[in-house]
């Protein structure tokens, strides 16, 4: 029995294959029918109940006679179940007011958690329990060529999905203001008109991996070029607008750009792939770190670096004092360092950097924030125990990974910074905070 175009011949057919040429025209003809059409049913009919309708009203104008302010309408998605929503920073900058209506037409006013220029991110709340959330998918793991659907209320049509594919990744196209704009887009051909922005972009499997944001257009509408913000830039900000109402970006005191074919040949390069430093912040952390310009940076942590906007989208996701492993080339040949990221003010930071991981090691144990599912719960926020050291003074306190911590010395710890602050104030120690599957309070009282 015979193969061809992943189709298997019946015996009775290939008995009338009798030359090279008819099977040229057999698979000529069989070419397409081994591709079998993408179900978005249930990607739609999960997503859906994530995406909401948004109307924000502007500030009225001081001068009389010159209206009652405008509305801007738009999208956002539900990413947890107890109210937090994502959306657009140009959706509701400068709103005096902003009204959020879920799929089953509840209305409620929304508070601004937090907004992100940079990005083109906000966070919203609404006094609401129990609703549907989109699932964050792996926006790393998408392939150009794969379908995305886009789902939104373009022109007030609520709950329109269409569909496309990935056209591009790492897309920078100069739409944010933002001086330390981060642009590294996911580019589709997916329908997205005004009204879309703020809403989901979903892989086939329903999950989300990015929020739509911006088109390019000379009509006004769609005209194939629709960019979304990748699903795991926008989560690592997201997280941060919740927790601290800002984001805590880390530099690398480095300017980079994208390497040309001459530059390459140069600097004796086998192909024009990474992105060369042209300057360094003086006393830096590229600098500290031991990088020069004329290096050519190729990964940051394994993830390949061939852009500003690439490099940008990876440092996003790391927060001041935190180490990232940098692989560079230098005169031909490719090696590997380590670099301390720090703050724009050229600060370590609090959150993670040395003295307070030193603490916590010191202690016995390490934390993370909290997921959204775990918001969910702990509506006041926390942080989790990931960890305990053996021979710890956590240990010999019978602290168990899973913990929550949610005070300490009386006052709340709503997120890390809060108990680092806690632990270098005061020597007493004492942790408030639940395990999950128990329901009293616990107490620990840690001495180093």
């Amino acid at each position: 029995m015979g193969v061809l175009a992943g189709r298997y011949l019946t015996l009775r057919e290939f008995q009338h294959v009798e030359s090279a040429a008819e099977i040229r025209d057999e698979l000529r003809l069989r070419t397409f029918a081994s591709s079998a059409p993408t179900d978005f049913i249930s990607a739609s009919e999960r997503v859906m109940p994530c995406v909401v309708s948004v109307r924000s009203y502007q500030s009225p104008s001081l001068l009389p006679g010159l209206g009652q302010g405008a509305v801007t309408t738009g999208s956002a998605v539900i990413i947890s179940a107890n109210g937090y929503i994502a959306t657009n920073n140009h959706v509701v900058e400068g709103a005096r007011r902003i009204r959020v209506t879920l799929p089953d037409r509840r209305e409620f006013n929304a508070q601004v958690i937090g907004a992100d220029e940079s990005t083109d991110l906000a966070l919203l709340k609404i006094d609401a329990e129990n609703l549907t959330a989109a699932v964050f998918g792996n926006s790393d793991s998408l392939r150009v060529g794969e379908w995305v659907l886009a789902v939104g209320n373009p022109y007030s049509l609520n709950s329109t999905v269409t569909t496309g594919i990935v056209s591009a990744k790492g897309r920078s196209i100069d739409v944010l203001r933002s001086d330390d704009r981060i642009e590294s887009f996911i580019q589709t051909d997916a329908a997205v008109n005004p009204g879309n922005s703020g809403g989901a972009l979903v892989n086939t499997a329903g999950e989300l991996i990015g929020i739509n944001t911006a088109i390019i257009t000379n009509s006004g509408r769609h005209e194939g070029y629709a960019f979304a913000i990748p699903g795991n830039l926008a989560r690592r900000v997201l997280n941060d607008l919740r927790d601290y109402g800002e984001v805590k970006r880390a530099v690398m005191g480095a300017w980079i750009q994208a390497l040309n074919d001459a530059q390459a040949k140069q600097l004796r390069l086998p192909t024009a792939r990474g992105a060369v430093i042209t300057d360094l912040t003086p006393a830096g952390p590229a600098a500290r770190g031991g990088l020069e310009a004329g290096d050519v940076l190729i990964a940051l942590n394994a993830a390949p670096i061939n852009s500003s906007s690439e490099l940008q989208e990876q440092l996003s996701r790391y927060r001041p004092g935190e180490t990232v492993r940098v692989t560079y080339i230098r005169n031909g040949r490719t090696r590997e360092l380590s670099v301390l990221l720090r703050n724009k003010e050229n600060q370590p930071g609090l959150l993670v950097s040395e003295k307070s991981d030193d603490l916590l090691h010191a202690l016995g144990f390490t934390v993370r924030g909290l997921t959204y599912e775990e918001y969910d719960t702990y509506s006041d926020g926390g942080v989790k125990v990931t960890a305990v050291f053996r021979d710890s003074p956590a240990e010999r306190r019978n602290l168990e990974v899973g913990f929550i911590i949610t005070g300490l010395n009386g006052r709340r710890v709503a997120n890390i910074e809060d108990l680092i602050m806690g632990l270098t104030e005061k020597e007493d120690r004492l942790i408030k905070g639940r395990y999950p599957d128990r329901d009293r309070a616990f107490y620990y009282q840690l001495k180093e």
